[in-house]
This record gives structure tokens, C-alpha cells and sequence, in this order.
């Protein structure tokens, strides 16, 4: 690993952390072959978890009409930080489009940071989660879409709250990279309690430009597409009288699926017809991120496969922004062999402990 204070994307110049690089033996320097080994977990990592309890949340008033007024449920899982340590804070994660609380990059961070004093909430957006304790899809009648932000603040202002006084922090991945900065941005509208950093890993700040990503390249939209299909099945078998999604079943593209279900039910969340709208409706505003009132972290590779670099190195410097853009990683990867070992828990570690 070396350091470096500018790297250069496109002849364009843009001042990044003083992080050492992320560098790992060149037979494992491929975003794509990153990608793949994000998803081997250490073995006994699971099992490290024998403390974590199951949290039903409050999430605010829904403000989409199929919830008929009712209040939105979240699933998280809380664990306390090992007793043999000082505690030194809360930090509330945020999972990835169709991941959940335990998926193997949760899992993996939440390990490290129990051990480093951390107390950790991992949070389940609708729609999403293990299924342990209660089916995710029950939860609400509404579907998941990434504009539902004001369910993710109203949640937020809660589990801050389980910090008693110490700092909170929030780390979000890819899709919960996205919510993460854009809650970053209403902090300074509306101050989450004692909230020390945001960290943002692999943040989908460009939705549409991520989706068109992912379409290009068939082992990620056969990935996706599989998982999301079988998302929108699983809620369509609770509640066949809202929806009924066999036409979306024949489109081979995210965009397309995207598109088939804003014009079907988006008028039940908000004003966009198409998915072009809807992708520019929970976009990272750009112009609220140069507002920041809250120290933002983003740790990302310019090899990452389907988000752009590109758009992370778009925002305006700013002095409580800090961006590791690695030259690889991939999507949520940064892993090394010869030993075999995640990065990324120690990136995350490192930047709580700025």
C-alpha cells in the first residue's frame, strides 16, 4: 500500500484522502474478481453473533396511499459491543439493494467493530431482510423504492437516540451508501443526535447510471434481476389484491422492470411516471452534499463494476468530505489472498476512528 493525495480520472484532478491505497496481489486486481470474492464470508463469522437481538422499529407515518396511513415497520438487530471494552458509540448500517442486516460485508464489519467498542444496529429497508423472526414482505403493504427517505429519517432519529449520549455514526453500502449521504445532506435541515461521521462504501450516488451498469453486464443483471424478481413474487403471494407483477416477470433488464413498475404503482409514492424520474428523484443531490454540516467518508474503487467512479469524483471538494477512491476493490470487495482477508471492516474501523 502506498499513499496518495490526487489520483486523476479522465485528466481531471481531485484532492482525495491521505488512506493508504488498497493494493492487493495482482492475480486478485480485477473489480470483477473483487466483486465475486466480497461475497465469501470468513468461516465462523455468523457465529460470532451470539448477542444480537431483534429490534421491531417504528418508521413514521407512510406516506405512500397502500399503506392506507398506517406506520411503517422496520426489522433491525442490535448488538452490544463486546463487554471486555470501553463502549465508544452507536453505528446504525445500512444494507445494500436486496442485501439485508446479514449480509457477509454486515456481518463481517459488525464483527470488527464489536470487538473495536461499538455498539451496532443493522437495519432491514422494507421489503428486505433474513426472515429469522418475521417475514420482511408481512411488514408493510407498501413495495420498497429508494425514495421512501423520510421513513429511513424518522427511523434514524430513533436508533440515535439508543446511543444515550455517545457518538452515532451511520455506515451505508451501495443503495445504502445512497441513503447514507442523502441523510448526510438532512442533517443539516434536521440533526440526528450526537451523529459523528456518515461512511458511505460503494454509494449508488447516480441510481440510473448504476442500473444501465448493471443491464450492460449479464452476471450482474442476472443477479439482480433474479433477486428483485423474487422479491416482487414474495410480496405479490401476501398481498395478491394490491398487486400482480406477471407482465414484469417477461423483461430481461432492471431498467425495464424499473419502468413497468413506476408507471403501474408509482403514483402511489410520488410524482414520476417513468424510471428516469424516478432514478433522478433519490439521486444524491450534489448541491446538498456542498452543504455538509457532518464529516462524510467515501470509500469506493475506481474498478467497481457497477457504480461509477465517475460520479463520486462529480462532487465539489469540501472540507468535511473525505474520498478513498482505491484503484481496485470492486463492489464491496476489498479482498486480499495469501492470506485470504477482508479490508473492508478495517477501512470502516479506521475512518470511526478519525
Amino acid at each position: 500500500m502506498t499513499d496518495i493525495a490526487q489520483v486523476s480520472l479522465e485528466n481531471a484532478e481531485v484532492a482525495l484522502s491521505q488512506a493508504p491505497l488498497f493494493l492487493p496481489h495482482r492475480f486478485v486486481r480485477s473489480g470483477h474478481i473483487q466483486t465475486l470474492l466480497s461475497r465469501r464470508r470468513p468461516p465462523g463469522a455468523i457465529h460470532q453473533l451470539t448477542n444480537e437481538q431483534p429490534i421491531l422499529l417504528d418508521a413514521g407515518p407512510s406516506v405512500t396511499s397502500l399503506d392506507a396511513g398506517e406506520h411503517v415497520r422496520m426489522l433491525a438487530y442490535y448488538t452490544p459491543c463486546w463487554p471486555t471494552v470501553e463502549r465508544r458509540g452507536l453505528v446504525l448500517m445500512l444494507h445494500g439493494w436486496e442485501g439485508c442486516s446479514h449480509s457477509p460485508y454486515d456481518i463481517m464489519m459488525t464483527n470488527t467493530l464489536m470487538a473495536a467498542g461499538f455498539d451496532v444496529v443493522r437495519l432491514n429497508f422494507r421489503d428486505h431482510g433474513p426472515g429469522y423472526h418475521v417475514n420482511p414482505y408481512t411488514l408493510n403493504r407498501g413495495l420498497f423504492l429508494g425514495t421512501l427517505l423520510d421513513e429511513a429519517v424518522h427511523v434514524t432519529h430513533a436508533i440515535a437516540a439508543l446511543a444515550s449520549g455517545l457518538p452515532f455514526y451511520i455506515v451505508g453500502v451501495s443503495m445504502g451508501g445512497n441513503f447514507a449521504l442523502r441523510l448526510a445532506c438532512h442533517h443539516r435541515q434536521q440533526p440526528f443526535a450526537n451523529l459523528a461521521r456518515v461512511i458511505a462504501i460503494n454509494p449508488a450516488a447516480n441510481p440510473a447510471r448504476a442500473t444501465d451498469l448493471i443491464d450492460r453486464q449479464p452476471i450482474y443483471r442476472r443477479y439482480f434481476r433474479k433477486r428483485w424478481l423474487a422479491s416482487l413474487l414474495a410480496k405479490q403471494r401476501f398481498f395478491p389484491e394490491l398487486y400482480d407483477f406477471t407482465g414484469v416477470a417477461q423483461l430481461p433488464t432492471i431498467r425495464g422492470m424499473t419502468d413497468w413498475l413506476v408507471q403501474r404503482y408509482g403514483h402511489f409514492y410520488g410524482d414520476f411516471r417513468t424510471a428516469t424520474e424516478y432514478f433522478a428523484q433519490y439521486a444524491v443531490p450534489a448541491a446538498e452534499l456542498a452543504q455538509l454540516t457532518v464529516p462524510v467518508t467515501l470509500i469506493a474503487a475506481m474498478d467497481d463494476p457497477v457504480i461509477d467512479a465517475a460520479d463520486l469524483m462529480a462532487f465539489a471538494p469540501h472540507p468535511l468530505l473525505d474520498r478513498q477512491l482505491h484503484p481496485t476493490g470492486g463492489h464491496v470487495g476489498f479482498v486480499s489472498i495469501f492470506p485470504f482477508q477482508h479490508h473492508l471492516p478495517t477501512m470502516v474501523l479506521q475512518a470511526l476512528l478519525r
